[in-house]
Parts: structure tokens; C-alpha cells; sequence
């Protein structure tokens, strides 16, 4: 098995992570609220990619809620 002859020293192992950091992601707007969204999905806001509706927001936040009621009174 290969063992490494010499320590790798701190300056070429942050040199090799150099391009390893996190990028900011790409935000557009959302043509109905104008909140920031992610391209390609849906907006987290209204509910609508596009011009159609594809989620119910509001039937989600109240299950949310009541979930979180009932965890509670546990």
C-alpha cells in the first residue's frame, strides 16, 4: 500500500481547495409577487412558476400550523 513519503504542507492543500468554496446561488424575480426565487421552481410565496398556479400555499401554511399546534399541546 502507498504511503505518502513527506507531509503535505498547508500551503498546497489550501492551494488544491481554492476552487472547492460555495457559490451564491443565481435568484430571479417571481412575475406574480416579485419575491426571489430559484430559476426552474416554483415560487415559495404565491404558488405560481409562470403564469400558472402549481401549489396551494395557503392550505400548506395551515397544515404547518396545525401541525405545530398539536406538537405543542403534546
Amino acid at each position: 500500500m502507498a504511503v505518502p513519503k513527506k507531509k503535505t504542507s498547508k500551503r498546497r492543500t489550501r492551494q488544491r481547495r481554492a476552487h472547492d468554496g460555495i457559490s451564491v446561488p443565481n435568484l430571479s424575480s417571481c412575475k406574480k409577487c416579485g419575491e426571489p426565487t430559484l430559476p426552474h421552481t416554483a415560487c415559495s410565496n404565491c404558488g405560481y412558476y409562470g403564469d400558472k398556479k402549481v401549489m396551494d400555499v395557503e392550505s400548506k401554511l395551515a397544515k404547518k400550523l396545525k401541525k405545530k399546534e398539536n406538537k405543542e399541546e403534546e
